[in-house]
């Protein structure tokens, strides 16, 4: 983890008055890294839905997957437990639709069961990775 100084109030530009805080490296996190690889396999699937569905079930899907990881990053940038957690709580509600969204995918055939079953799989563990992260940082509180 990195160190950044942030100015104090008092005496601007004095060491003294620097703030030593931990930012959170969004890359090093396991949840993140899952969601990311999550969200490149959903865009390359959702290349061969049917062209109709660009602006419906695509979109939607891609607007999920994509949210479940930036809310993640977004999370790590800020200084804030309470908001980390809260940027996690929308990561997590992503997540669950986009597995849902995978789901009526599969029921609609636009996805082959293994590719169904694998991508259903990996956002069950993104799911129990964010559950178990925000479980852990509202402990700490």
């Amino acid at each position: 983890m990195a160190l950044h100084a942030r100015r104090g109030r008092k005496r601007p530009g004095s060491c003294s008055a620097a703030i030593l805080y931990v930012s959170r490296d969004h890359r090093k996190l396991r949840v993140f890294q899952l969601a990311d690889s999550l969200l490149l396999d959903v865009y390359r699937i959702t290349k061969g839905f049917p062209a109709d569905e660009r602006f419906i079930l695509t979109g939607q899907l891609r607007r999920s997957a994509l949210s479940a990881a930036t809310n993640i990053v977004e999370g790590c940038a800020r200084r804030g437990t309470r908001e980390y957690v809260s940027f996690l709580n929308q990561a997590n509600g992503s997540a669950a639709e986009a597995r849902y969204l995978l789901t009526i995918a599969h029921r609609l055939a636009y996805l082959q069961t293994d590719e169904f079953a694998a991508l259903a799989t990996g956002y069950s563990q993104l799911l129990s990775g964010l559950q178990a992260m925000i479980a852990a940082l509202n402990d700490r509180n």
